[in-house]
């Protein structure tokens, strides 16, 4: 499979080892400043990349919203954070003529975790919810795309939720209806998520906890082998 890469930050930087060591090809990645010395050729247009089978994004929207704005058919596998509804939007509209994958969180497990959301959160009604994030400080967006992921599960099975993401500005109890946000940064922490289901007299916790961000470049590898064999479309975990 020949790779172009969207970005080459830390996370295309072990996406490029990880898919040379699966034997891949890394024909060349797309960035802003071409000047600088990189391992690969650069590209300033997805479309100028005529050998790439697929494209792997881990990038930001400044980079990669224009992009998604150009004439190209190269199938992408997007994990960009922030601007996620603009940048779905535009997937969905690519996907007409070529198969697209995106998702907040590349890690299976997270997947995993919003499928057992789904069972709970059904079963657990009354009780309130929290929901905590924790990454590592060089991390800029906040809270992180997955937790609006695992809070998007969670408004889908509850009639009325609101996010609250700062209580210090109220004086007032807890409604049932809130769903707290909070968000942690310090350190080399890769990534965790916490959802806590706080009953009468009983809590439930649910965690997911990243070991190494090679996670997340192998969720995207394993995303692109099946893409490239899908038809046009737009996919998720949930269908790919």
């Amino acid at each position: 499979m020949k790779i172009l890469l969207i970005g080459y930050g830390a996370m295309n930087q072990r996406v490029a080892r990880l898919a040379e060591e699966k034997n891949h090809e890394i024909i060349g990645i797309v960035v802003r400043n071409s000047e600088k010395n990189y391992p690969y050729p650069t590209f300033e247009h997805i479309s100028d990349a005529t050998e790439a089978d697929v494209a792997i994004d881990f990038s930001n929207p400044e980079l990669l919203i224009p992009l998604l704005e150009e004439d190209f058919n190269l199938p992408v596998v997007v994990a960009t954070t922030g601007e996620k509804e603009q940048i779905i939007d535009k997937l969905k509209s690519l996907s007409k003529n070529m198969p697209v994958f995106f998702s907040a969180n590349m890690s299976y497990g997270v997947h995993a975790l919003t499928k057992i959301l789904e069972a709970a959160v059904p079963l657990l009604q009354d009780f309130d919810i929290e929901l905590t994030e924790a990454h590592h400080n060089k991390k800029v967006d906040a809270p992180s795309g997955t937790l609006v992921k695992l809070y998007d599960v969670i408004a889908s099975l509850r009639d009325n939720t609101t996010p609250v993401y700062d209580r210090h500005e109220t004086t007032e109890k807890r409604t049932q209806d809130e769903i707290g946000i909070h968000s942690i940064r310090g350190g080399t922490i890769v990534g965790e998520h916490d959802v806590l289901f706080a009953g009468t007299d009983e809590t439930i916790e649910i965690t997911h906890r990243a070991q190494s961000k090679d996670i997340f470049a192998n969720g995207a590898i394993g995303a692109a082998e099946k893409l490239v064999k899908n038809n046009n479309g737009f996919y998720t975990f949930d269908n790919l």
